[in-house]
């Protein structure tokens, strides 16, 4: 498989809550990152009126 970089700007107070969580659950930042993701495969999209 192949990877990319990705780089995402968030707020100081964003990156506290991942690394929190991320010490919390003993896991990395990608790691958590990365299945979020993949969970985005699983979601409808949100119904916009437009459509």
């Amino acid at each position: 498989m192949v990877k990319v970089n990705l780089n995402v700007r968030v707020e100081k107070s964003e990156m506290e809550i991942l690394e929190n969580y991320a010490q919390q659950t003993g896991r990395t930042k990608t790691d958590i990152i990365r299945e979020y993701i993949r969970s985005l495969a699983i979601r409808r999209p949100p119904h916009h009126p437009s459509d």
